[in-house]
Parts: structure tokens; sequence; C-alpha cells
């Protein structure tokens, strides 16, 4: 029997924060499909069939369940291995088929409809399916509202009693944003149910203290939880003063959330009981999983298979736990002893070692937290997951993320520039800058320096940190301070030497200090109120830096709470500097109900340059966030179906087990010996060409008479110029000779070349070229953010001190402005070249622009193609010339997880 692509299974989020797994149905479901069928009511029958049908027919059920996974397909979602919807095409047409689904009564209305219709378009599409045609009765109003909204291009005619829909597969914008906007909600109501539970189970609760078991439990205890908690230990009666129970099936009452600290070969036995019991969550503290090795590995996939089938997220394992400071809830399900007072801050971190020092640092700076979130191995729930709760619960304003890794690197990117665009996400990442260095021939993932990390951190919006101490530092400026709208910083103080300070740390960040005012030594509060009312009044001053000396002056309540009551009514923000205090000196912090800090805290520093770190950064956001994201150009000459063949071609068509393997083909501009190669270089300038992307021809030679011959085939002016990649020299070098006018130009210039650089010299002829700015262009694949498009100028200067700069794909034409003028050099592509006497001379840098998007759009595409490098593309006035190209294909990455149908991690099924 013909079998089913591996990828058309997978685990879904529901509409209410439960789980379910897709997967098509086979020839063994007959059982399952029955017994579907029989616990439909009669309205749902005669709505799916247009007519009483109590009962499948044997016939019925072995034509439903034997398909052929091409013309017709159907998919089933399953919960604990039991069958509660279904949903199948039949081809009517090449590029027709006619749908149909039917959900279960009582899992109606958690959005299975809809997430199947997600994947079984996905299906079909992939079969050469374009078009859906569905029959629904016009009373089926929950049918005809998920064809509906599903974003799909639909027409609806009625012909005798029954609405006909037309669906359009073709993928629409608002399709997309329809799919993402139920993503977001679905995954962020399976973190609410994961921190709100009503009751919560300790699995392994121990009477010996200092235990895992011990600790969770007398936390949720200590921590005031508002629910019931049930400690679940084999033999005894009572843990903790608390009432215990041999195993979680004996609790008589539901349990929402349960804690789980047993040994990890005993965890996936207590998941199974755990689904029978209902449980909505787990929280897995155990260790000895995926950071175990290979065999622990396999026992984290099982845990996740088993929780997901059953409708559970999973929080771990191996993680420090969760909390929820809302006082209505009271939620400490961590091994941490203490959790920070109720505050704006929601906090992740991947580290479990590092969360209690964590907890304890944001308790030490007198803030306070929404939510923590330590998730361990991240078997399931990850930082993407919490990033889309966060985005929507009013309790955070602030978002803080401690990352080893992204995960899914688009998809964070995505979520993560949605997020900050209405609330601040700054991230500590750690783990090594670059990852994949492309080496000889092969191709590889494009590398990446530590800086263009931070760069593409920011280009989505995140504020990126270099350590958990800066992390905090700028958490509570944008905790308790309004963002400033510009980078002028006014600096008032009682110390001239701490104003220089905060002058030169200004400079040095960026930003556009003001003259400090300086109010001498003995400066009375009076005399900070009315130079704190002056600064904050003068337009030019977008924030403001105080600077006290207490030695000079005892501290006293009256300067503290001028400066409190200044931060309270302004809309700019106010950090200060008490040196020699550390911390946030109390005077300037007001807690208020529920532990929460209320506005008119002054973010403190010990040291000046930190103050100004913190508000450099807040700029940045700030300037971020309020300028115009750019628009994706309509660009003219794109040809993406043909682009398609020629990957399709040049890769080979092959079977899926074939095409799992590595393969890379190496397609380069460079001249070459056999006509097999000749072809590769061929078809690289095709494939960009199908992106309005056209090199510069040449022409391989070997001998005099050949150059001469190429030279007067291109047509005069010429360049001959040695082209292999370990010789070729750009404008300037000893490799090229340019302007070559006749047959005795080109024919001294290739004997010049030939006789000092030898056979390895790959001497070739090509148009002559104005000459321009030399600029080099890099696209790929980066492992830790998907495709990456890098830009710098194509000399040895630049190379040797590394002025690149990098932005992620696809380019808008506001981000390839950006990637222009984030280079060093950039001032050379905005100036007259040398010899230049007009303006009209001036590079064409907006070509060079179209450029880079291009090339961004082709990359983003097409994930086949892991690098391209442009060297050198020309930039004159006349525009932008690719002069040599270089492409490397190999089989694709897995995007299903951010371009197809929405889905959960991947596990092995």
């Amino acid at each position: 029997m013909q079998s089913y692509p591996n990828h058309w299974e997978a685990d879904v989020v529901l509409t209410d924060g439960g789980t379910a797994h897709l997967r098509p149905i086979t020839a063994d479901d007959g059982d399952l499909l029955r017994a579907f069928h029989s616990r439909l009511s009669p309205e749902t029958i005669y709505y799916r069939f247009f007519a009483p049908y109590p009962k499948l027919s044997a016939r019925d059920v072995d034509r439903f369940t034997n398909v052929d996974y091409e013309s017709r397909v159907a998919l089933i979602a399953t919960i604990s291995d039991v069958m509660v919807a279904v949903v199948r095409y039949d081809k009517v047409a090449e590029d027709e088929a006619e749908v149909a689904f039917v959900v279960e009564d009582g899992h109606q209305g958690r959005g299975l409809a809809s997430v199947l219709l997600e994947h079984i378009a996905a299906a079909a599409t992939e079969r050469g399916v374009s078009r859906f045609i569905a029959d629904v009765l016009p009373e089926n109003r929950r049918m005809i509202n998920v064809f509906r909204e599903a974003g799909y291009t639909a027409q609806q005619s009625f012909d005798e009693g029954v609405i006909r829909l037309t669906l359009d597969l073709e993928p629409t914008h608002d399709a997309e944003e329809v799919m993402r906007a139920r993503e977001q909600r679905a995954e962020s109501r399976s973190i609410a149910r994961l921190l709100f539970p009503a009751s919560v189970a300790v699995i392994g609760a121990s009477r010996t203290a200092h235990t895992i078991g011990q600790s969770v439990l007398r936390n949720l205890l200590d921590g005031d939880f508002k629910g019931p908690v049930y400690p679940v230990h084999p033999t005894a009666k009572a843990v903790a003063g608390v009432r215990a129970y041999t195993g979680i099936l004996d609790v008589p009452d539901t349990v929402d959330l349960a804690v789980v600290a047993v040994r990890a070969d005993m965890v996936v036995d207590v998941v199974e009981e755990c689904a029978q019991k209902g449980v909505h969550g787990l929280v897995v503290v155990s260790s000895g999983f995926g950071e175990a090795g290979p065999e622990g590995r396999e026992r984290q996939d099982e845990l996740v298979r088993t929780a997901r089938a059953a409708g559970m997220r999973v929080i771990g394992p191996n993680c420090l736990g969760i909390a929820n400071t809302d006082p209505g809830i009271s939620l400490n399900a961590t091994l941490a002893p203490y959790v920070p007072p109720r505050g704006p801050i929601g906090f992740f971190s991947q580290s479990g070692a590092l969360g209690r020092a964590i907890l304890q640092s944001v308790a030490g700076r007198g803030m306070g937290l929404s939510t923590f979130v330590s998730a361990g191995n991240r078997a399931d729930v990850s930082g993407n997951d919490l990033v889309q709760y966060w985005q929507e619960d009013p309790a955070t304003k602030v978002v803080l993320q401690y990352l080893e890794s992204l995960g899914n690197p688009r998809k964070f990117t995505r979520l993560a520039r949605r997020l900050a665009k209405q609330k601040p996400v700054v991230a500590v990442r750690s783990g090594g800058s670059s990852q994949g260095v492309p080496s000889g021939h092969a191709a590889g993932a494009l590398s990446l320096p530590d800086y263009a990390v931070t760069s593409l951190f920011e280009q989505a919006g995140v504020v990126r940190v270099e350590d958990i101490t800066q992390m905090f530092d700028v958490a509570q400026l944008f905790a308790y301070q309004p963002l400033p709208s510009g980078p002028r910083v006014g600096i008032v103080g009682n110390s001239d030497s701490l104003g220089l300070l905060v002058k030169d740390a200004s400079v040095r960040q960026g930003l556009r200090p003001r003259e400090p005012v300086a109010l001498g030594p003995n400066a009375t509060a009076e005399d900070f109120d009315e130079a704190l009312t002056a600064v904050l009044a003068d337009d030019s001053v977008d924030a403001l830096v105080v600077v006290f000396i207490p030695a000079l002056t005892p501290i006293s309540d009256d300067v503290a709470e001028v400066m409190r009551a200044k931060a309270a009514a302004a809309d700019k923000p106010i950090v200060t500097t008490y040196l020699g205090y550390q911390g946030l000196p109390a005077e300037l912090r007001q807690i208020g109900e529920g532990g929460e800090t209320a506005a008119g805290s002054v973010p403190s520093y010990p040291a000046p340059e930190d103050a100004v770190r913190a508000l450099a950064y807040a700029t940045r956001y700030s300037l971020w966030r309020n300028r115009e994201s750019g628009r994706h150009p309509e660009l003219a000459d794109i040809d993406g179906a043909r682009a398609r063949s020629i990957v399709d071609r040049a890769l080979g068509k092959r079977d899926e087990e074939q095409r799992a393997e590595d393969r890379t083909i190496w397609f380069t501009s460079e001249p070459v010996q056999n006509e097999e190669s000749a072809a590769d270089r061929e078809t690289a300038y095709e494939l960009l060409s199908c992106y309005g992307i056209d090199a510069v021809p040449y022409v391989p030679v070997s001998t005099e008479q050949e150059a001469v011959r190429a030279a007067e085939e291109l047509g005069y002016p010429v360049v001959v110029k040695a082209n292999a990649p370990d010789l070729r020299l750009r404008a300037g070098g000893t490799g090229i000779r340019a302007d070559l006018r006749s047959a005795t130009d080109v024919s001294g210039a290739f004997t010049a070349l030939d006789d000092r650089l030898g056979a390895d010299a790959d001497l070739v002829v090509q148009p002559m070229v104005v000459p321009g700015v030399p600029t080099v262009v890099r696209a790929g694949e980066n492992p830790s953010f998907g495709s990456v498009v890098g830009f710098g100028l194509a000399d040895v200067t630049a190379e040797l001190l590394d002025d690149r700069a990098f932005r992620l794909a696809p380019l808008t034409d506001t981000d390839a402005a950006d990637l222009v003028h984030a280079v060093r050099a950039a001032p050379l592509l905005f100036g007259l070249p040398a010899g230049a006497t007009s303006l009209a001379e001036q590079p064409d840098v907006e070509a060079l622009q179209e450029t880079l998007v291009r090339v961004s759009r082709l990359v983003d595409a097409f994930p086949e193609v892991a690098h391209i490098e442009l060297d050198p593309v020309i930039v004159n006035s006349a525009g932008a010339h690719v002069l040599g190209a270089r492409v490397w294909l190999r089989e694709p990455p897995d995007r299903r997880m951010d371009s197809g149908p929405r889905r959960l991690r991947n596990i092995t099924f």
C-alpha cells in the first residue's frame, strides 16, 4: 500500500490550549472510524451526509479508510488515540477537489475544523490541487463560517437547497494573517492553562528534606497557592503536613497541573496516568533526558509524544519550574524558595541552573515579575510560546529572555518583531555567535560574527544585552519609566566630575548629551527641584540622567522625594546614579498594593556608565519602535516558477528517502574546463536572472587567440582578469587589465597575466564596466536566524577590518537602505568617486539597494539556496553591476514550522 509523506503528521494546539495529533487515515483505522461515527449526533451526521446515516457499512469503512494519498486524501485528529475529527478531499479534476470534514460534537468549537482545513489544503497543494469545492447545507452555519473565515479567496453559489463554496488555495495575505492569529491565540491559551491552574499535584513529593519533590511542594505551600495541592507519594499518608495519594489516579478531584519529580525512567508512565486523569499540563523538573545523551533524547521524545497525544503541554524536562505572581493564584511551582513580588516583567529562561540566581537578582533590585518560566530542555514549550502569551497578557509590560539557542529562528524573529512593536523584549543569548562556516567548495551556513547577531536582534526589535546584569539594568528602566523619544540627553548633578563622565559615556553610546547642569556639592532638594523642572521642560531634551554623591551631602528623603515626584509626572525617562550606594535606594522606590512597584520609581545604577548604557539601549529600541518598518517593494522580472524549475532540475527529482540525504551542488561563475561544470555556471546565472539579477557575462580563455576572439564577440572595451577564487583581485589590483580597446591590447594583457600568474589564473574576458565602488553581497541560511543578507565593500581594507553588515531576509526598502549605511565605509558610496566632476557621476545606491532586495527575496523563497556570493558588485552612476557570482544549492532545511500550516515543533512519530 502506498505510504503517506511523514510531514503530513503533526501535533497542533487547539483554540482552548489543548493539543491534538493529526495524521493521514490508514486502512487500519476502521475500528476508530466506526467508534467515531457512533458518537456523532444525528444532527452532525445529517450536516455531513445530507441524510440520516446512523451506521457505517463495511463498504463505507473500506472506502473511507483506503485512500491513495494522491487523488484521495483524508486526515484525522486524535486525542489519547481516540479519533475526534476527520477531513478529506477527493479530486474531481486535475486541479480541483471536493472537501468535507466532520468534528465530534463534544470537540466542536475547539478549532479542529480550521486547523484540519489548513493541513488538508497544504497536502492538496502538494498534489497539484489549486481549488476546493465544498457543498454545505444552509443551516450548517458553523461549517460555512469555517470556510469563510479561512482567508482564502472564496466564491459562493446556491443550488437545490445546498450552498456551494469554492475556495482558491493560492496563498493570500489574508489567509496567512488568519492562520497566524489563530496560532497566537491557541498557543497563548495553552500557556495560560499552565500558568493559571486551579489545582496542582506534585508527583514525586518526598518527605526527605532538600529533595526536588519536597522543595517544589514546600514552595507551592509557602507561596500561598490559592488552589488545592495534592502530594503524590507511593507509601506516605502525608507529606509536609498535607494528605498524600499513592498515585495521580487516586486524587479524588480534578487536577489541572502536575509537577513531575520522579526518576527519568518513570516519567512516561506517570504521564500516561496524568493523561487518564485529564491533567491539562505538566512541569517536568526531573533530569536525565535530552541533556543525558541519545537514550535520554529518545526518552524525552516519548515523554512529549505521550503528553501531546493526550492534549497536554510540557514545560521541561530538566527545568526549574514556573511561577505566576497574580494575587489570585500565587503560583510558585519552582525549585526556588522565593519569587519576587508582583510586577510588570515576564521572564523566560532556558537555564534552570541560573533560575534561582535570576529570581534573587530581580528581588534585590526592587523589581517585580508577572510570570516566570524556566523551560529547561524545551522539549515542548519554548520561548516562542511565551512570546505568544505575553503579547496579550495585560500584566506583562516587559519581556526578558535568557536564550541558549533560538529553536525555530524564523518563527522567533517573526514573533519577537510583532511583540516588540507593543512591548520591549530584552534578551541575553549565550552559546556562541557563529555557527556553520563554509569551507572550500562545500556550501555551508552563512557565518555571523557577534556584532552581526546583535544587529539582527535589533532589526527584529529585540534588545540584545551582554549579560544578566545588563538585562536587569535595561529592564528596570523599561518597567518603570517612559520610553525616550530621541537621543538628546540632559544631565543634572551635584558633581562636575560625574557630569563629565555621563557626557563622555553618552557620546560613546551614540547619544547626544547636553552640557551638564552642575548644582555644586551643597545642592539642596530645592536646587534639584528647580533644575529638574527646567531640564524636563526643555524640548531639546528627550531623557534625563541625574548624578548624586551622597558622601558630600548626606542623602535625604527630600532629594529622593523630589526625584520620585518628577519621575511620576514626567513623560521623559529619568535615570540616576547614587555613587556609593548599591542597587536601588529605598527612598526612590514606592511599593504599591500587592507588592507591585509603583509609578515614579527611578532606576538607580552603581556607575554613570551603567545608567547611560541602559538609557542608550532604551533609546535605540524606542527609535526602532517609532520608525516606519518599510515596505516590500513590487519588483519586476521575478519568475519564481522558472526558478523553481531550475532548482528542482539541479538538485534532481528523487524519492523522499534520497532527498533526506545531505547533498550539495556548487554553482560557480568561475571558469572551468569541462562541459558539465560550464553548464553549472550557466545554471547559476540563469537562477539569478529569475530574480532580475543579471550578471555581466564573460568568456573563459586559455590562449591569446581565444582572448582576442572573445573580446571581439563581447565588444570593446573589455577587461582581462584572473577569476579564480584565490587569485581574483578587485579593482586597482594587479590581477586585472582594464579598458582594453583593441586586439593588441587584449593580446598583451593576456600574455602579461598568463606569464605572471600561471596556468591556475583562470583568465577570463569580460565587457568593461565604468569604474565605481566595488562591493560584495553575500546571502544564505544561518542556523540561528534563517535567511540572512550580508553587505560590505570589496577591498582588502574592508575585509581586514571585517567591515560588513547583516540583515534578515526578506528585506524591506528600509532594511536595504539601513544595510548599506551600516558599514563604516558607506560614505564612499555617497560621495563623488575619484575624478568625477558632477553629481551625475555619483554611485547609484538605489540600484545597489534593489539588488540587495532581490537577493533577499531569492534566498527567502528558496531554502535550497544555501549561499550566494556576488563579488564584486561595481556601483557606478549607471547602476549596480554584478561582475562575479557564486551560488551553492543543497537539500533545503525544514521550514514547515513557519511557512506551512500550524504545528508544534516536530518530534519523531
